[in-house]
């Protein structure tokens, strides 16, 4: 069916990023950890209102709610003041318009956004007012737009390297994915827009997407795969959550009744719309008894969903009762006057494209860039003597707003790595631009993109010769080179996981050939997943770890590469040395066939590699800085905690070297004793503090015991395990500085 690509496109919602505030202060101050955020509850105080509309409407009506009317919106009632309830895509900033009834560009000339940097590249900020700024930021530029719901963020865990949205995905860890999603909610929220988080749950590749069915024990399920969720809901308050295209257990996610309705609605209370990846329902009565609120999706006329036509002869037969459409109409009602789309009230005022929010994303990028290695000093470049600069590589020049399936953004500004470096070098530097590698794809296979497989783009590896060549004259006769390598937004995109780790576009051919001409190379890889980086990261002094980084990702590179910027960044995932280290393919469960089954159970990224001891190329929290940090005087305010208290952690955070920087400081938990299956440790709390030089920062981090708890299947509950915990503080997974002991009673 020529529509598969349609469901691509709605899976997209996604991640947002933020602009930070002075993260701490100098000299002996303290930095205590971020607040914590809390979104606005979901009122009732208009069901009274809210109860009469619907005595007003026709069956009709009401059904014409509960699914597309438009690609991207619902149905309205004029004649009652009802608005159509209008989406918008968001991964990466506000979609383009599109037609009301097929994927073609409206062709507006007044719909240009800011493009944001994905969600890999917030996660490695690790700076929770990053991800509220940009959930704000992202927020105004929907209400310019005239939109009630962003269909963002995606929060899905990053379970194998080659997922084809891992770049959007935020992390392979529940604790930083939910710390990064939750003001991310509460900044979009506040500006009267909804968030739809998604896709709940356990949508954690794209190989087979539309029919696997996913197994997952469920100490795995509580502990890994829903965290996050379950936050978004009780914390942030999500207005929205999107049902995912798999199934689950056995039964597809947009009409499964233990997700939606048992622990989403009954556990934790949800109040807002259950709203279908687009194209992903596959029942009528099913669906809205099982929790699903609307249906959108492909172009087939829109009287033909499930919730549209079908569902008006099914009241008619009596299948479903007027009462259960009742229902799921106040539901939407309910969200329309929370975001004051109904009910007057002062609305959120809008803006779009603006200095202001391009100045946000490039927060965001200036602190996602990761340094993965820095020999002698190679970086920042010192241009004292420099009188040219080789820039090689097709990602310099490459952007990365649109490109791929789902939704990319329309946006006027996209400065480059090769702009950036043009802005922010001198001009007596020459740059010898090469282009070095072609970007292509064996056309006889491209097609397999976008069908729901595991083959993802086929790239065509062999380096044009005469590319090759100008790439070693311009390193050759430059007194510095930098190359750009990496991926794209082509080649990681939704629809379709990679085959492999292997870099694209014979890349790492042409970095050893420009390395053995001029020792003096920086190589900088742009992508959002992992890459097998190993040779590469071998053989030069310097590498950097970029995303797509947004519109002004080229100008905070440069300022990194050139010092303006002391790199932040730490890996919101592991970078294993080979893929049959990570988890899910160690253990041959990745990517199934009609079924998948999460062998790995509670050991996902890092948990398997520090539990069963295998190296990393480059561990979870991993980053660099041009300063050093010393930890010093870590203890907890007390030795022992009853169940209902938190554990106050204290360190001593010194700048040791000889510029300003940032640190994140994170606390991992650790049970030796332990009497079940355990990961050797697991995040419980991070902060990023920002130290000058010579000065220090006492940094405080609360860990609440509860966070301690592991889910026991046989009691179907949360438990906390008495007995002595390990704290360890250190800024990686594998750079542990300190280690407190506690008890819990």
């Amino acid at each position: 069916m020529k529509n598969k690509i349609i469901f691509l496109s709605a899976a997209l919602a996604f991640i947002a990023f933020s602009s930070c505030k002075n993260d701490t202060q100098s000299s002996g101050s303290e930095s205590v950890q971020t607040e914590e955020y809390q979104g606005k509850e979901i009122g009732t105080e208009h069901d009274a209102e809210i109860d009469k509309l619907i005595a007003q409407m026709t069956i009709e009506e009401k059904i014409g709610m509960l699914h597309g009317n438009s690609m991207f919106s619902t149905g309205g009632v004029k004649r009652l003041g009802i608005p159509e309830l209008k989406m918008a895509d968001g991964p990466l900033g506000v979609r383009e318009e599109i037609s009301r009834d097929n994927w073609a560009p409206a062709g507006l000339t007044n719909d240009f956004a800011t493009y944001y940097p994905a969600g890999g590249g917030l996660a490695a900020t690790w700076n929770t007012e990053m991800a509220h700024t940009f959930g704000s930021s992202l927020g105004e530029e929907l209400r310019a737009r005239d939109k009630d719901m962003l269909l963002s963020p995606a929060i899905n865990m990053v379970r194998t390297p080659l997922g084809g949205r891992t770049y959007e995905y935020m992390s392979e860890d529940p604790f930083l994915n939910k710390k990064i999603a939750v003001p991310l909610i509460v900044g979009l929220q506040e500006k009267d827009v909804m968030a739809c988080v998604k896709h709940f749950a356990a949508n954690n590749q794209e190989t087979n997407r539309d029919f696997v069915d996913v197994q997952i024990d469920e100490r795995a399920l509580r502990e890994i795969y829903l965290p996050a969720f379950e936050a978004a809901v009780k914390e942030g308050k999500s207005y929205g959550i999107m049902g995912a295209y798999n199934k689950f257990r056995g039964e597809y996610l947009c009409e499964n009744d233990y997700m939606l309705n048992k622990i989403l609605r009954d556990e934790w209370g949800f109040k807002g719309i259950v709203v279908s990846d687009w194209a992903a329902v596959h029942s009528t009565a099913k669906s809205l008894k099982n929790g699903l609120d609307i249906e959108m999706g492909t172009p087939k006329p829109f009287n033909e969903f499930f919730l549209a036509d079908k569902l008006i002869a099914a009241v008619k037969s009596g299948e479903v009762s007027e009462a259960e459409i009742n229902l799921h109409v106040k539901r939407i009602l309910r969200m329309l006057f929370q975001v004051k789309a109904m009910g007057g009230g002062e609305r959120a005022k809008g803006s779009i494209a603006t200095e202001a929010h391009y100045q946000d994303a490039y927060k965001i990028a200036a602190e996602d860039i990761v340094l993965l290695k820095n020999e002698n000093n190679a970086l920042p470049l010192k241009l004292d003597g420099v009188k040219s600069i080789a820039v090689i590589g097709n990602n310099a020049t490459k952007k990365n707003a649109l490109g791929g399936f789902g939704a990319g953004v329309k946006t006027k500004r996209e400065v480059t790595p090769l702009e950036g470096l043009k802005n922010r070098l001198p001009s007596s530097i020459k740059i010898n631009y090469a282009e070095g590698y072609l970007e292509r794809y064996d056309e006889k296979n491209k097609g397999n993109l976008g069908n729901i497989t595991s083959n993802g783009p086929v790239t065509i590896d062999q380096l044009d010769p005469a590319k090759l060549q100008e790439a070693i004259e311009a390193a050759k006769k430059s007194d510095v080179a930098i190359i750009f390598a990496g991926s794209n937004r082509d080649y990681e995109t939704e629809a379709s996981d990679r085959r492999n780790l292997n870099l694209p576009f014979g890349q790492e051919e042409l970095i050893q050939k420009v390395l053995a001409v001029n020792p003096k190379t920086i190589v900088v890889m742009v992508a959002g997943a992992p890459f097998d980086i190993d040779a590469v990261s071998k053989k030069t002094s310097a590498l950097v770890w970029s995303w797509f980084n947004g519109s002004e990702g080229g100008n905070a590179l440069a300022d990194v590469l050139l010092g303006k910027v002391n790199p932040s960044g730490k890996l919101p995932w592991t970078m294993p040395k080979k893929i049959m280290d990570s988890p899910a393919h160690a253990t041959n469960s990745f990517p199934g066939g009609k079924t998948v089954t999460y062998a790995e159970g509670i050991l996902i990224g890092y948990r398997w590699f520090d539990t069963k001891n295998i190296a990393p190329l480059y561990p979870f929290g991993f980053g660099l800085s041009y300063t050093t940090f010393a930890f010093d005087n870590a203890k907890s305010d007390k030795s022992e905690y009853a169940l209902n208290e938190t554990i106050t952690v204290s360190v001593e955070v010194k700048n040791t070297g000889k510029v300003d920087g940032k640190e994140v400081v994170q606390v991992y938990a650790s049970k030796t004793d332990s009497k079940i299956t355990r990961a050797a440790q697991e995040l419980k709390g991070f902060q990023k503090t920002a130290v000058k030089t010579g000065s220090s920062n006492t940094v405080t981090i609360k860990v609440p015991v509860k966070e301690l708890a592991y889910y026991d299947v046989t009691a179907k509950k949360w438990t906390v395990e008495p007995g002595k915990y390990i704290l360890k503080v250190g800024n990686s997974s594998r750079d542990i500085k300190k280690e407190i002991t506690i008890s819990i009673k």
